[in-house]
């Protein structure tokens, strides 16, 4: 058997191997480097059982440079188009219309609320703890706090309608 001959099987060989491994495409394509550097680089391996380790070998360095090539671009776990869901919108115009006037309603209420719960509500916005808090308006007792609070979440429900909706 001459060596275009064994490149011949060794090629389908190959590219079985690939493809059991990788994407036809691909597969393909590294199948192609592998011969073209059997061909360039080790034109004097001319024995079968030299050339057959030799070009899995090789062929695993090019599966494994690929691999590592595409994690790199990100192309390993990419979705396709297909998969993916179109754009969100955005809410229809009547649900943004209906919060818009939610947060007017809320922001007319709390500016009709006292200074204390103004401040206490600023300050759990700003994400301040109940001690925090306590420490901040000067107060000894934390039930004070937690009832201020009450007191003041009962006053701004009021002030909205009785609802938040």
């Amino acid at each position: 058997m001459t060596r275009d001959e064994i490149l011949i099987h060794l090629r389908e060989r190959i590219l079985a191997f690939a493809t059991s491994r990788v994407m036809r495409d691909l597969a393909e394509d590294l199948t192609q480097e592998v011969l073209i550097l059997l061909h360039e680089k080790y034109g004097r391996v001319t024995e079968l059982t030299e050339l057959v380790p030799l070009a899995f070998q090789i062929l695993r360095f090019k599966m494994l440079d690929a691999h590592r090539k595409s994690l790199r671009r990100g192309e390993y776990h990419h979705e396709t188009l297909d998969d993916l869901s179109p754009a969100d919108p955005g809410d229809d115009p009547a649900t943004q219309f209906d919060q818009k006037q939610r947060v007017e309603r809320l922001l007319a209420a709390v500016a009709q609320l006292e200074d204390r719960c103004r401040r206490l509500f600023a300050w759990k916005l700003e994400g301040h703890s109940f001690p925090e808090i306590q420490r901040l308006m000067g107060q000894t007792s934390i039930n004070t706090i937690y009832t201020w609070d009450l007191r003041c979440r009962k006053q701004l429900l009021s002030l909205m309608g009785g609802s938040w909706e």
